[in-house]
């Protein structure tokens, strides 16, 4: 694109400066020019505003007083503050199950069965096809799959939906078959594939929302006794155990997180005085590192019911009750982003995600 005028700036610099806006000012200067009207079908500019924004983690919040009424999303962005937007152009009612990069992935909660994929910043949505697979509907006791994760590359800008859980047929426990579907965003169909898993391979409700996309893997955290990361490969459909940092311990007050930070496998360790961070460096050889150890005497009231959900190298969001909480690392200040004053709201921990702000598309 040429941006190139007498006395106007250099088409790179006006693309590095457009690239670092907000998506809603991004879409409201194509009135400028035709070409600025072009940029977010333009490939090397969604790479570059894609690349740039998945440094800056943000925290997306449904705020609800019941599962049965409909509830508001609230984005809480480290350098804008907070912003509300609702799921409103899917003309259904539903929960978000995933979140990556950018896209959600929403279950219809009248209809069971139906899942969305969905950008909330520029209303661009899919309803993925229906699975011909009827028995994944029935892992749960809500009528949905057990795990639900949401995978997307921003390279390539294709999108996986993965919906898996153990067999169970009625009136009877799980018979230790794992049945896995994958949809693929280029196909767009469905693949199954089936595996048998021990009584281990369980997930606690505090997990399933932190679900983590890196090195084409989908990675849970376990809520077993014997904690580890269980991750799926998405190219090899292959479910792979990984350790936890030798120095990491459930029990005794200390609660385990999985995230993700600058591209990399992270675990948060939370005990009642502090907060430990473990970054991944060698993925094949599972070698961790401390990456940061932050007091939390200062929130000591806080503590017990806190959720950290998203984090770069320069801050963490973390969720409680009823507060966002954004440390940051290299003041160690703590400081409040957003609070419901509503006594009946849902926990906002069980419902937050992170997010990042992109202009990709799901069709």
């Amino acid at each position: 694109m040429d941006f190139q005028r007498d006395g106007i700036l250099p088409d790179e610099v006006v693309l590095q400066i457009l690239a670092r806006l907000p998506i809603k000012s991004l879409f409201r200067s194509k009135t400028v020019c035709k070409l600025w009207c072009r940029l977010s079908s333009d490939k090397y500019f969604v790479q570059l505003y894609n690349q740039l924004s998945s440094k800056n983690p943000m925290l997306l919040v449904e705020v609800s007083e019941s599962p049965q009424l409909k509830s508001s999303l609230i984005c809480v962005d480290n350098r804008l503050g907070v912003s509300e937007f609702s799921l409103n152009f899917l003309k259904d009612r539903v929960r978000i199950r995933a979140s990556c990069n950018g896209l959600l992935c929403c279950s219809s909660i009248p209809d069971k069965g139906v899942y969305y994929v969905c950008n909330p910043m520029t209303g661009d949505y899919k309803i993925l096809p229906r699975s011909r697979e009827r028995p994944v509907t029935r892992f749960h006791p809500d009528g949905e799959a057990a795990l639900v994760g949401l995978a997307c590359n921003l390279s390539t800008q294709k999108f996986n939906v993965v919906l898996a859980g153990h067999h169970r047929t009625f009136g009877h426990r799980p018979d230790g078959t794992f049945v896995c579907l994958v949809f693929d965003s280029e196909s767009n169909k469905w693949r199954k594939f089936v595996s048998f898993q021990d009584d281990q391979f369980m997930f606690s409700q505090m997990n399933k929302n932190q679900v983590v996309f890196v090195n084409k893997a989908l990675h849970w955290l376990t809520g077993s006794s014997s904690s580890c990361v269980l991750a799926l490969d998405l190219d090899a459909d292959v479910w792979r155990r990984m350790s936890l940092p030798d120095q990491v311990s459930e029990g005794s007050g200390n609660r385990l997180y999985l995230s993700e930070l600058d591209g990399c496998l992270s675990v948060i360790q939370i005990s009642d005085t502090w907060m430990n961070i473990w970054g991944l460096e060698s993925y094949e050889k599972e070698e961790w590192s401390l990456v940061d150890r932050v007091s939390l005497r200062c929130i000591r009231g806080l503590v017990p019911g806190i959720f950290p959900i998203c984090q770069s190298g320069e801050f963490v969001f973390l969720a409680t009750h009823k507060h966002v909480l954004l440390y940051h690392r290299k003041s160690r200040v703590w400081k409040e982003m957003y609070s419901v004053k509503n006594s009946s709201t849902l926990p906002l921990w069980f419902s937050a995600h992170a997010f990042r702000g992109t202009i990709l598309s799901c069709r």
